[in-house]
């Protein structure tokens, strides 16, 4: 972490802003306020041209003026004027900045010229910098908050890196009030110089941080993304929401930030290449990052539901069931424990439900003891716990009825035993709670306070245990780096440059499955007949049946224009589909005889490229049905084996891979190997725009590539 540009920003020991003053209504007062109220024990030096004092210090003319090399530039100036003092600080020797103001490139051409310059003048004097356009960052270890909002929560494990500067700033009393503690924020903004990746390779090292949450609008380097990402997944878990995946997102993420989306499914695809747990709101980021920071590592499956109430206790075992994880019944030893020390009529199998009680401890200490103590379960979801929430509610109706007694009194001839919030760490166990109480219960405080999560509805405390659940999987996985890429084949590359050469920006079937080929992907036995060539010999030579197809890099789609002929069986129906085939076409094309494959079960491949993405690898159902269907997942190229075999059965539909009413299962070393050469193939021939292999049918038990499409990197076909 040593070599990180964030270090000199995220852990500075002298701080000088430009753009503080002492106007409490000015954004730049604010971050210096933040600054200065919420503890930092640095030096704080104001830049102002009028003013002598800021805040009660001493203040400097200009950067040049200030009487020693800052670590940390702090600037909240109108845009036009950021670059000149961003220059001054590399002058006076400072690494480090955070540029609050906005107006870059988000705001159009003129934008886009001022953040060029500032890359001009950080590489000329080696400053990095935040920003522009973003809110800051927050080091709750040493106090340093640089936002507009006051953080007074404390040291955390939640490290947080997003695209959003509001995110970090305006939701901190929202956090104030359910427990949540960030251990790093840093919003990136405009990410000029230091990028979302480079928040969450920081946060990967950094020791205060226990898990780590993102806010992403758009990545412009996925592949080091992915291969940061990844490394730190094997052993802290990450979740992101991601919001630049549909139309209206990708806008605004632009106009926002200037971040370039792209589709939702290759996000997807991405987070989970990463290991990733991707989450779809705000509130579930942080409520999941906060769970996943202080809860101990679930390991295994096996879930208890401990209840007051039956409703809440069933939607949480069916929220976990639903979600993979198990409620397993107790043995008859345990349920024995268990009914020994509830009331008789209450269930003691799992879920234990203890109907209504006021036996404090009975629900949030003894039950959750004894069950973590007897190994038959990995993690407890536990709703009802409450004290003075409740005895508040009631004491109007039966103030009368305990002779007066005041609140207060009543309060406290109730009590729980502080012991309940520190099983998870007795047992290594994550504890989750559910309550309709909040922070102002003083038992739901307790539990904040010591780092048990609580949650305002059973079905977001049994969710957050998915996360949980879904980090021990990530956790098993293995062979998660780079694969090696062999060799690029000599005749692939010539016959890529022959079409280019001769004008043509995508290559005809034959031509397509003949590049695959040439990569050890199985293509269908064929031949290529033109205007003078006899069908006779060449239906004899591949053996009826076969499959007639028009063969032109001018035609991309054939279905449905009587341009394809499946199954002929004998030379009469060859020559009249030969003839059926050009008459629709138009012209004397080239006919592609191709050996019929037999075979009921159909997928799909490719590869794509999106702006800002870089090359992905597709699989799904295929044949008549990909549009119908869409059930389709796609992966950052390259894969490894083991990646791309993960990839096979993460379709809707895997169960047709396996053995299935009669078929036998499908050779999933031979597809494995497919697809991952099929990702190899983009960064291979950087002219490759687009793969598309439509379909792969299943012949017994092999995949053959029945039809395919390559598109070169300079136009396509209509």
């Amino acid at each position: 972490m040593s070599d990180s540009p964030l270090m000199c920003i995220m852990s500075p020991e002298s701080i000088a802003t430009v753009g503080a003053g002492n106007n409490p209504l000015k954004m730049g007062t604010l971050h210096a306020l933040s600054i200065l109220k919420d503890g930092f024990k640095g030096n704080f030096l104001p830049v102002h041209p009028r003013e002598e004092t800021v805040l009660g210090h001493t203040s400097y003319p200009s950067v040049e003026d200030l009487p020693e090399v800052p670590d940390l530039g702090l600037i909240i100036v109108p845009a036009p004027e950021v670059p000149a003092i961003v220059e001054s600080f590399g002058r006076k020797g400072t690494k480090g900045c955070i540029i609050i103001s906005a107006g870059f490139r988000e705001t159009g051409n003129h934008g886009t010229r001022l953040e060029r310059e500032l890359l001009e003048i950080s590489s000329r004097f080696g400053i990095s910098f935040i920003g522009p356009n973003c809110m800051g960052i927050i080091n709750s270890s040493i106090s340093l908050n640089t936002t507009v909002m006051q953080y007074a929560m404390g040291p955390g494990g939640l490290g947080f890196a997003s695209q959003s500067g509001t995110y970090i700033t305006q939701n901190l009393p929202y956090l104030h009030k359910r427990g949540i503690r960030f251990s790093k924020a840093i919003s990136v903004g405009n990410s000029t110089t230091i990028d979302i990746t480079d928040a969450l390779e920081y946060l990967g090292d950094d020791p205060e941080t226990e898990s780590i949450a993102l806010y992403i609008e758009g990545i412009s380097d996925t592949g080091r993304f992915l291969d940061v990402a990844r490394k730190i997944t094997a052993r802290k878990p990450v979740i992101a929401q991601y919001v630049g995946g549909s139309e209206a997102g990708a806008r605004s993420g632009l106009s926002h930030t200037g971040a370039l989306g792209a589709p939702d499914f290759l996000y997807e695809g991405l987070f989970r290449q990463a290991g990733i747990i991707r989450l779809h709101s705000i509130e579930e980021l942080f409520d999941h990052g906060w769970v996943l920071a202080t809860q101990p590592r679930l390991k295994g499956k096996r879930i208890a539901v401990l209840t007051n109430s039956g409703g809440p206790g069933s939607a949480m075992a069916n929220t976990c069931n639903q979600g993979g994880l198990e409620i397993p019944e107790f043995s008859e030893s345990l349920k024995n424990k268990v009914a020994s020390i509830i009331l008789p009529h209450a269930a003691h199998s799992n879920p234990v439900d203890i109907t209504f009680s006021m036996d404090i401890d009975l629900l949030t200490k003894r039950l959750p003891d004894m069950v973590m103590e007897s190994g038959e379960v990995d993690g407890i979801v536990l709703h009802g716990a409450m004290k003075s929430g409740f005895l508040e509610s009631v004491y109007p109706h039966i103030k009368e009825l305990i002779g007066g007694m005041s609140f207060d009194e009543m309060n406290t001839q109730f009590t729980f035993d502080p012991a309940a919030a520190e099983l998870p760490w007795k047992y290594g166990m994550p504890l989750i709670i559910s309550s309709f109480m909040d922070s102002d219960d003083d038992m739901i405080s307790y539990y904040m306070n010591h780092n048990v999560p609580v949650f305002d509805a059973p079905e977001k405390a049994a969710r957050t245990m998915l996360s949980l659940f879904k980090y021990f999987q990530v956790s098993q996985r293995k062979d998660s780096g780079l694969p090696d890429i062999p060799a690029v084949n000599r005749d692939a590359s010539d016959l890529i440059h022959g079409a280019l050469a001769g004008g043509m920006y995508s290559l005809d079937e034959s031509r397509s499955k003949e590049l695959l080929s040439l990569y050890g992907i199985p293509v269908t036995r064929e031949c290529l007949i033109h205007g003078g060539d006899d069908i006779s010999a060449a239906v004899n030579s591949i053996g009826f049946p076969v499959a007639l197809k028009a063969c032109s890099p001018d035609i991309a789609h054939k279905t449905g224009k009587g341009l394809i002929y499946l199954d002929i069986k004998n030379h009469e129906s060859a020559s009249a589909a030969v003839r059926n085939i050009r008459n629709a076409a138009g012209k004397e094309v080239p006919v592609l005889v191709s050996e019929m494959i037999q075979g009921v079960r159909e997928f799909a491949a490719g590869v794509i490229r999106h702006p800002g993405f870089g090359p992905a690898v597709m699989f799904g159902v295929g044949g008549i049905f990909t549009e119908a269907l869409k059930d389709m997942v796609f992966r950052h190229a390259p894969l490894r084996r083991s990646g791309a075999e993960d990839m096979l059965f993460d379709i809707r539909s895997h169960a047709l891979l396996r053995e299935f009413r009669g078929l036998p299962g499908v050779d999933i070393d031979t597809l494995a190997v497919m697809i991952q050469t099929l990702s190899f193939l983009p960064l291979l021939h950087p002219e490759i725009l687009e793969i598309d292999i439509n379909p792969i049918i299943i012949a017994g038990t092999k995949p053959v590539a029945a039809d395919a499409l390559v598109v070169l990197s300079s136009g396509a076909p209509e």
